[in-house]
């Protein structure tokens, strides 16, 4: 039986095909509609950094209907070959608590990337690679930016070296400041950022 690809009318913000997994599609997050994949990802052990363990769907709920107020933080679905594969948020670093934690350059947008459990098939070679490559296109071409910065766990040495090897070039070890405000809430958190210019990023694409 042929299972229906998800949410096939919403429109993507960026698609294209990478070789060996099918299309790509960036969506923008609907926080209803969306609601059970990303409350089953965000809520993993593995995904501790994202500070949404124990969250229930309300919460999770919550954190993105306020999310998707803003002009500076955006949630995107990545849907590949039909199926949910990853999450995506994206921000302008000057509106956020990294900005207290590196020097931030015109044409710069942070994100944040959490890829989706593994199907029934089990884990399959480059995956991740294949949705960094789409979120990259789309950060630096399609959004016209000249550099990404990351901000991954520094104890998650699998995410560091995920990084690595698309090309980010390694950055500080970084203290990101606790926030207590009555709106947001976030626990202070070590990171090692990394970053990827548009530059390495087009090389890396023509050298293949």
């Amino acid at each position: 039986m042929t299972t229906e690809p998800y949410a096939p009318a919403r429109e993507a913000v960026h698609e294209q095909s990478v070789e060996g997994f099918g299309s790509v599609r960036i969506l923008p997050l609907d926080p209803h509609a969306d609601l059970d994949v990303v409350h089953g990802w965000v809520t993993e052990e593995r995904a501790v950094f994202w500070g949404m363990t124990g969250f229930t769907k309300e919460q999770v709920l919550e954190t993105y209907v306020q999310l998707d107020t803003l002009d500076t933080h955006h949630a995107f679905l990545a849907v590949m070959a039909g199926e949910p594969a990853a999450l995506l948020q994206t921000y302008e670093p000057e509106a956020d608590r990294v900005s207290e934690c590196y020097e931030v350059e015109p044409g710069d947008i942070g994100a944040h990337v959490l890829i989706g459990p593994a199907g029934p098939g089990g884990a399959r070679p480059g995956f991740s690679a294949a949705l960094l490559t789409a979120f990259m296109a789309y950060l630096l071409t399609g959004q016209d930016r000249r550099r990404v910065v990351v901000d991954p766990d520094e104890r998650n040495e699998k995410a560091i070296a995920r990084f690595a090897r698309h090309g980010f070039e390694p950055g500080p070890l970084v203290v990101l400041p606790e926030i207590d405000l009555p709106d947001v809430q976030l626990p202070e958190k070590r990171a090692r950022l990394a970053f990827l210019t548009r530059q390495t990023a087009h090389a890396r694409a023509s050298a293949q």
